[in-house]
């Protein structure tokens, strides 16, 4: 498996650490990194009506309030396996991915356990290009 960069790893367990998950302890984080190479954390937010905000959606949302449309890679890490992202926020990435965005997911011990293409992971995937007239 390959290793993780530090900081990476760091924010991302700092931002895990701080998810608001009291109904399913499930804590996520996510890191976007923007073509830029700026990187905007998100965690998990759960509330009692149980309509939720993903890590990856907060990450995206950072990203976009900075005025950054563009991700180069999406990093995951949650409690206890690697979690590939949910539908809605496969679709939150594609909206904002480039043909070579990486989605990354770490394991408990912070190494790389899979790394998909957008393609891969959302396969013949309706976006913004099917809305081109």
């Amino acid at each position: 498996m390959k290793t993780l960069d530090p900081d990476i790893l760091a924010t991302l367990i700092a931002s895990r650490n701080q998810a608001y998950a009291p109904y399913s302890g499930f804590m996520v984080s996510a890191l976007v990194e923007s073509v830029d190479g700026r990187h905007f954390a998100g965690t998990n937010v759960e509330t009692a009506h149980y309509k939720s905000i993903c890590a990856e959606a907060s990450a995206i949302s950072a990203m976009v309030c900075a005025g950054r449309r563009r991700i180069a890679a999406v990093y995951i890490l949650a409690g206890n396996r690697p979690t590939p992202p949910c539908g809605d926020c496969r679709q939150r990435i594609l909206e904002f991915a480039e043909p070579d965005t990486r989605i990354v997911l770490i394991d408990p011990d912070g190494r790389i356990a899979k790394s998909y293409s957008i393609d891969e992971l959302l396969p013949d995937a309706f976006g913004p290009n099917n809305l081109a007239g």
